[in-house]
């Protein structure tokens, strides 16, 4: 498997677009994306476990029961969540593409991202969609991963080609999320193209687990938003065996999805926002996987433990303090703690009591862009990453004025 360059247009069949259509003010920044196969594609989708879910939501799970897609469209700047008419408008949007590109609204995802609340300015979208059309191009992925950011400080996309069967098969993806970032799923928007076939079964099966193991282990603040969404369309145009059965091309697949997923939600944390470092927590020596995953993300999640790691300061006591009370049953008297970065790594807990240790390495570790704090429980033989950042002055500030 090796990184290419294209993003969601780097498989075979796809086209984006990003253009201005005024929802957002600053008309410098585009607002509304586009995604078009040119043939039906099997297609798959996880949501957010919100209770209250943006109207977007409720179209697409309605759209895709039969597995299948053909575009994607979403607007930054408004979640259309919790706003007048919200369905209708979201069904408005799925029309417009189809009526400008001759495809079924049935076979149209469609998604929104911004504040929530405020009514949509469903003809602003109506009347950009001709351009967004028009601009479609093979190379538009950046445009589409640009067209939906909201605080992001950066575009997020990657490409990846593998061999299935010894033909040559790619996935794309662009990503957006900032706030608002704690699972189930974690707040963010991702849109997955891959030229693999595959069906919509399986597709699903692959989708369900990399969330699970890549989305759903990342926390900026502990908000889980309305309008969480990742969905993958696969065009089916490599030419590779159609995978409809758990074999050896579909744990490749599912291997490169989990490579791509993991790359996105590794940014998303790291654009935390405010954020001035990825915060990684890896969970070793647990009596099960699900024991691991449950302590990484506690950890990741603690407010404390993340304005620690902002002020460079070697709390451990936080660390410890956030696994007791993950849920999770073990003996905090066999706990190793230590945190580490590029430049070198300093015990600071042996057996749940503190040792001795280097002040000064400690916050020149924790100065690092990246740090991982590793917990070994020496209870089992499982373990699991977990993906944060640092709780900063900025973060309040971003979100003191976010609506005004």
């Amino acid at each position: 498997m090796k990184t290419i360059n294209g993003g969601v247009t780097a498989p075979k069949g796809f086209k984006a677009s990003g253009v201005h259509c005024g929802i957002r003010k600053n008309k410098s920044k585009t607002d509304l994306a586009l995604i078009l196969a040119e043939c039906d594609c099997s297609a798959a989708a996880v949501y957010t476990t919100n209770r209250v879910k943006a109207a977007p939501v409720y179209i697409t799970q309605q759209n895709l029961k039969n597995g299948m897609a053909r575009a994607i469209i979403a607007n930054s700047g408004n979640a259309n969540a919790c706003a007048p008419n919200g369905e209708e408008n979201a069904a408005r949007m799925c029309r417009a593409v189809a009526e400008h590109t001759g495809i079924s609204a049935g076979d149209v995802i469609v998604n929104s991202t911004g504040v929530i609340g405020q009514p949509l300015p469903i003809e602003n979208i109506e009347s950009a969609v001709p351009e967004l059309v028009k601009e479609l191009s093979a190379t538009g992925g950046g445009s589409a991963a640009k067209a939906i950011m909201t605080t992001d400080t950066m575009e997020k996309e990657i490409a990846v080609s593998f061999e299935l069967g010894g033909v040559e098969v790619k996935i794309g993806a662009i990503a957006k999320g900032s706030g608002m970032i704690h699972p189930n799923m974690a707040t963010m928007l991702s849109f997955v193209t891959t030229d693999c076939a595959i069906s919509p079964e399986m597709l699903q099966t692959a989708l369900s687990r990399s969330a699970k193991a890549t989305y759903n282990r990342i926390s900026v603040d502990g908000d889980t938003s309305t309008n969480d969404m990742n969905a993958v369309l696969a065009s089916g145009l490599a030419g590779n065996k159609r995978i409809a059965f758990e074999n050896e091309d579909f744990a490749a697949f599912q291997t490169a999805l989990d490579f791509v997923n993991l790359h996105l939600a590794k940014l998303i944390a790291k654009d935390g926002e405010g954020a001035t470092h990825l915060i990684q927590c890896t969970v070793t020596g647990a009596a099960d996987t699900d024991s691991a995953e449950k302590l990484s993300m506690s950890v990741i999640s603690s407010s404390l433990t993340k304005a620690a790691m902002f002020g460079a300061d070697a709390n451990w006591g936080r660390v410890l303090c956030a696994m007791g009370y993950s849920g999770v049953e073990f003996d905090p008297e066999k706990v190793d703690v230590s945190f580490e970065s590029d430049i070198g790594s300093v015990m600071v807990c042996r057996d749940g009591r503190g040792l001795p240790f280097d002040e000064e390495k400690a916050k020149e570790i924790l100065l690092r862009k990246e740090i991982t704090i590793l917990c070994d429980m020496k209870t089992g033989s499982a373990s699991a990453n977990a993906y944060g950042c640092d709780l900063t002055y900025d973060y309040v500030k971003i979100n003191g004025d976010y609506r005004t």
